[in-house]
C-alpha cells in the first residue's frame, strides 16, 4: 500500500512525534525507576564494595585508611569532571526540547513542559547525590 505525497509525510511525523515521545516517556520512567529503586545505592555500594574489597585482600588498618583516601580523592574528581561537564550537556538537551515542542500541539506542550520540569527536578536531585 502507497500514500500519496502529503499523507506519507503526515505518516513520517506521526511515527517520528510517537518514537519522539516515547523515548522522553521512557527517559522520565528509568529516572523514576531508579529514584525509587536505587535511592542511597551509589552509597550502599560503594561502602559494599569497599568493604568487600577491604576483607577480600585482608587489608591492614593503615592500608584501609590509605585506600579509603584514596577513593574519596577519586570520589571527588569524579564529582569535579560531571561538574565540569554538566554544562556541555545543556545546550544540545534544551535544542532537541525546542524542536520537539515545535512539533506538538498546545495541549501537548503543556504536558511535554511538566514532563521536561520533572526531568529537570530529577537531574537536580541526582546532582546533589553526586
Amino acid at each position: 500500500m502507497t500514500f500519496p505525497g502529503p499523507t506519507r509525510l503526515k505518516v513520517w511525523l506521526v511515527l517520528m512525534v510517537v518514537f519522539v515521545l516515547g523515548s522522553i516517556t521512557g527517559a522520565a520512567l528509568t529516572g523514576l525507576y531508579r529514584s525509587r529503586a536505587g535511592s542511597g545505592r551509589a552509597e550502599r555500594n560503594g561502602n559494599g564494595r569497599f568493604e568487600r574489597l577491604r576483607k577480600d585482600l585482608s587489608l591492614t588498618d593503615e592500608q584501609t585508611k590509605a585506600v579509603s583516601a584514596i577513593l574519596d580523592e577519586t570520589r571527588n574528581e569524579y564529582r569535579a569532571l560531571r561538574s565540569e561537564l554538566r554544562p556541555r550537556f545543556e545546550e544540545p538537551r534544551q535544542k532537541a526540547r525546542t524542536k520537539i515542542r515545535a512539533l506538538l500541539n498546545q495541549e501537548q506542550q503543556q504536558k511535554f513542559d511538566a514532563l521536561t520540569a520533572q526531568q529537570d527536578a530529577q537531574r537536580e536531585g541526582d546532582q546533589r547525590k553526586h
